[in-house]
């Protein structure tokens, strides 16, 4: 880490290297040529470079010399509030940094200085960095006493704990984790207050609970200072160093103290916000980040070059509590503010990412990766972001340049591993995977896609020996249905060997026209092709976890208010952060993490179909007409809920009926969202119509259910919902060889059966391709079969002819 001195020399340096005619100010000019200089990778406009200078010029003003420009204590000031990274700067610019030049010279001056400037250097020697910075250090001398008291407990404390081997840290590979990112500090910038290895101390020993006692001695003398002002300072020195050891619970406590010492002041809600997203609080986290941005907002331009770090902190807090929608809109805040605060902009990349928004990713992921070329966690997102737009090449080169940067950077190497199995190329996945397992010896899901990856390349027994493995890490149950998929294969294998019949493949493709079905109850195959993306979906969502209930009520309690559209039509508009909102309302059984890959999902899906204008706002009511389908209640229920969110929109509003035109825009909406085969071309159809008729829900329900034309679809995914845990005893698929789940679809001709994916698919075993056409009858259980196996049995006795 760079000390105070090395970095106050090395700005001193740059500021000389820029200070052309050495009036110890830096102009406008001066201060253009700086910015340029150490971002030679980015083409600043004009515009773009008036902007930058005139936010550094206004909050910066106390340092600025009217004929001068910006003095060495403000650029330094620039540096130390993190606007700039010093050694990458220093470093852009070609200097060289002589620390002994700068030990002797800062020998020589210190000859000559008083006593009290020793003391001075001597707290600087038994203290961090950030104690004796001239804007967030220690102000008073009894503070002093009291940072000294306190270092020599913790080393105490640590000492003991060390001694009975109650220390514990994590001794995972850094190289493995990505950037968090977030600001830790307010002064020197982001990870610089903070050790990489986590340490965890043992709270319910004896020697912590002395500790605690002997903090709270100190936290008196803190309270019993002689005025305000030296209180606040005594309880933020004592958090400080408490959240530099690590000791992040104590610590809150002391920057919540703060808190209510001085409630207008930054930063002890921005520490304390810290602490509790240390500890896994994110929205406590939020909260105090939340109080920070209010302080610093009405604070006027003292705290305004602290908006970015708090922007940046509030956003990843907001990520923590799965609302990536939410983080999107700080992110970009903060990029405003400070166009040069790459980690901003590598977290905006990161989180559109995380929303489906892959193009507006990319832009500016790339735009973070030329501020900081060597930032391996950008390269790693903007890789993924360009596999998911199917520009593959080019996210394989940009994935190697992050492990290039990295060698055991988990997600570059496991996302590596993810891509090439997508391309087919099995045996270059299950390398990737090997090395994300050298660093990461427990991570399961390497292991099941290692074994995945070995099996397409052919090397069954390896693929079953990786199996084996991931099954010691985690008992879940896909582990098991892919050990019995194996065990079929092998069986297979055996029964088949020095038979050339599989030799074509697994599978044969039939067309739609040969596949025919018995029974009423038995779903066509396109039917049931449609359904499964839609209960695919409804998965991912978890949308069927959230009552319809709960959409009725939302309407209801929810004042929004009526906004215009384009075309000038009244709409209860609202923005996609606080749709996020009310959705985490809905979805509140969700972890954060299952939350994020729901918001993902809705957004590519439904939010950007609703936004085709691309305002970021969407219709509420029609929004939740839309997903009233695939909410959890009776079918009934939903399709009423569905009416009735039409019927709240202002148009119309106070009526028990809506307009035909109204009712068939949302069936091909609905259409155009879950259906997307026969998508925008029925979209297009709607906007010539001006049927101004209206319709009741008896009426609607006819729309509605109608399977030609309106979303007869449901009824399937109704019959997928109630099925799809089903287990069939000890039937395999006949063409994946994977225990059949959900419907059984019998060949009643000869015999075979196909899981729902297979038959949605035309799929059959080879052994059959002479067949002109194919028979199914589906069957929900095994019950339904040997009811079905019964009756067939008792009407075969009865054709039988009467002995005479």
């Amino acid at each position: 880490m760079t000390t105070r001195g090395s970095r106050s020399e090395k700005v001193k340096r740059i500021f000389q290297q820029f200070d052309g005619n050495r009036d110890g100010g830096l102009s406008r000019e001066e201060m253009s040529a700086l910015v340029v200089a150490v971002n030679p990778r980015v083409k600043f406009s004009d515009e773009q470079i008036s902007a930058i200078l005139d936010e550094v010029f206004r909050t910066y003003a106390e340092f600025i010399d009217v004929d001068k420009g910006l003095t060495f204590d403000g650029l330094l000031r620039t540096y130390d509030d993190g606007a700039g990274d010093v050694d990458r700067d220093f470093d852009a610019l070609g200097l060289e940094f002589n620390a002994d030049e700068t030990k002797v010279g800062s020998e020589a001056s210190s000859s000559s200085i008083t006593d009290e400037r020793a003391v001075e250097a001597q707290k600087q020697q038994r203290t961090a960095a950030w104690a004796v910075s001239p804007h967030h250090g220690i102000v008073f001398d009894e503070t002093w006493k009291i940072v000294d008291d306190l270092e020599i407990l913790v080393k105490r404390l640590k000492s003991k704990q060390e001694k009975d081997g109650k220390l514990k840290s994590d001794n995972n590979n850094v190289d493995a984790c990505s950037d968090a990112g977030w600001s830790r500090e307010l002064g020197p910038g982001p990870s610089s207050d903070l050790s990489d290895k986590r340490i965890y101390w043992e709270e319910s020993s004896h020697d912590y609970t002395v500790f605690v006692k002997e903090l709270g001695v100190l936290r008196s003398k803190s309270d019993g200072a002689r005025s305000r002002e030296e209180a606040f300072d005594g309880h933020m020195a004592i958090g400080r160093v408490l959240y530099e050891h690590q000791l992040f619970k104590e610590a809150l406590v002391s920057f919540k103290r703060a808190c209510e010492l001085q409630p207008t002041d930054v930063r002890p809600h921005f520490k304390a916000g810290n602490c509790l997203y240390v500890l896994g609080k994110f929205k406590e986290s939020k909260d105090e980040f939340l109080l920070a941005l209010e302080a610093a907002e009405s604070g006027g331009n003292q705290w305004a070059y602290l908006l970015p770090q708090i922007y940046v902190n509030l956003g990843i807090s907001l990520e923590g509590e799965g609302m990536v929608l939410s983080a999107c809109e700080y992110y970009r805040e903060a990029a405003i503010l400070c166009p040069t605060h790459y980690r901003a902009l590598k977290l905006l990349g990161s989180a559109l990412f995380g929303v489906g928004e892959y193009r507006a990713a990319v832009k500016a992921l790339e735009e973070a990766i030329y501020l900081k070329p060597d930032y391996a966690d950008a390269h790693c997102d903007l890789a993924s972001s360009l596999h998911a737009m199917g520009e593959d090449e080019r996210a394989i080169e940009v994935f190697q340049r992050a492990i290039d940067l990295k060698p055991g950077h988990v997600d570059a190497l496991y996302n590596l591993g993810g891509l090439y199995m997508d391309l087919g190329r099995f045996q270059r996945a299950s390398e990737m995977y090997t090395r994300v397992l050298a660093v990461w010896p427990n991570h399961w899901r390497a292991q099941l896609n290692k074994a995945v990856s070995l099996l397409g390349a052919g090397e069954t027994e390896e693929a079953k020996r990786s199996l084996k493995e991931a099954l010691k890490m985690t008992n879940r149950v896909e582990l098991h249905d892919a050990i019995s998929h194996l065990k079929q294969l092998q069986k297979k294998k055996v029964k088949n060997n020095g038979n050339s019949v599989n030799e074509e493949g697994p599978f044969i493709l039939v067309e739609p026209s040969k596949f025919k079905t018995v029974g009423e109850k038995t779903t066509l195959r396109p039917d049931l092709a449609t359904a499964l993306q839609i209960r695919a979906f409804q998965k991912v969502t978890r949308l069927w976890k959230c009552d319809v209930e709960a959409l009725r009520r939302e309407m209801r309690d929810n004042n929004v208010p009526v906004s215009y559209s384009g075309n000038g039509g009244p709409t209860k508009s609202i923005r996609k952060p606080s749709l996020e909102e009310i959705l985490q309302r809905l979805l509140n059984v969700l972890k954060p993490e299952t939350f994020q890959g729901a918001i993902k999902a809705i957004n590519e899906k439904i939010l950007l179909m609703l936004d085709d204008s691309g305002s970021g706002r969407v219709d509420l009511g029609m929004f939740f007409a839309v997903i009233a389908p695939l909410c959890g209640g009776h079918p009934d229920k939903r399709k009423r809920v569905a009416f009735d969110a039409l019927l709240w929109r202002p148009v119309n509003e106070g009526s028990s009926q809506i307009t035909k035109m109204e009712a068939a825009k949302y069936i091909k909406l609905l259409r155009a969202i879950y259906i997307p085969s026969q998508g925008m071309s029925e979209m297009l159809e709607v906007h010539g119509e001006t049927d101004t008729s209206t319709v009741t829900f008896n009426q609607f329900l006819g729309m509605y259910d109608d399977s030609e034309w309106g979303f007869g679809i449901m009824s399937t995914v109704v019959k997928l919902e109630t099925r799809d845990r089903n287990r069939h005893g000890s039937q395999v698929c006949s063409v994946c060889r994977y225990p059949i789940i959900g419907s059984r679809f019998k060949e009643v001709k000869s015999g075979f059966s196909l899981c729902n994916q297979c038959y949605s698919e035309g799929k059959v075993p080879p052994t059959f391709k002479q067949q002109e056409e194919y028979k199914f009858r589906e069957y929900g259980s095994e019950v339904e079969a040997m009811k079905a196996k019964c009756v067939c049995f008792s009407m075969q006795s009865h054709k039988k002819p009467i002995a005479t």
